[in-house]
């Protein structure tokens, strides 16, 4: 079985660069405390990383 992430959007995207709102919402987070499960990849993960700012994230087995 895969690790998975779980990634909370805990603050807005409003006043952000565009690439990072399309980061986010690539990620499947649309409002704030928003809650989605992604594969531990090293691509999701490098997203994750590039908006550490703005979500909360913790690994889920």
């Amino acid at each position: 079985m895969a690790k998975k992430l779980r990634i909370e959007l805990i603050k807005s995207t409003i006043g952000q660069k565009p690439e990072k709102v399309a980061t986010v919402r690539s990620l499947g987070l649309k409002k704030i405390n928003s809650v989605v499960e992604q594969n531990d990849t090293p691509a999701i993960r490098g997203m994750v990383a590039s908006v550490a700012h703005l979500v909360k994230c913790e690994e889920i087995n």
